[in-house]
């Protein structure tokens, strides 16, 4: 993996449930894991049928550098953009990853 096609940005997100405040009300939401470089391998948006309505879903599939503890668990900010990890696949020998994610098409 070349550096020089790493030429876009994404933001790693984890959920965390913080500290309870003085109403005993913990503060839950998304704080940044990582920031890395990628390189976008696919991007497609499927629009399917379900019961309530058509929906439009972006799929996307980023190749990073090896990065440790990366879960489905996580979710993936891009351009303002936030995705679902849906899949993980590790290249060669802890040398890199692909991230498949699905997140709502504008």
């Amino acid at each position: 993996m070349r550096a020089g096609e790493l030429d876009r940005t994404i933001v790693i997100e984890s959920y965390v449930r913080g500290e309870p405040d003085e109403w005993g009300i913990p503060h839950e939401g998304w704080e940044p894991f990582a920031t890395v470089r990628v390189k976008i391998m696919q991007s497609s948006t499927e629009e399917f049928l379900r019961s309530y309505g058509e929906t439009a879903e972006a799929a996307i599939i980023f190749r990073i550098r090896w990065i440790d503890d990366l879960t489905t668990m996580r979710r993936v900010t891009y351009e303002g953009v936030q995705f679902n990890i849906r899949e993980i696949k590790e290249i060669g020998r802890r040398k890199g990853l692909d991230i498949r994610c699905v997140g709502r098409a504008s």
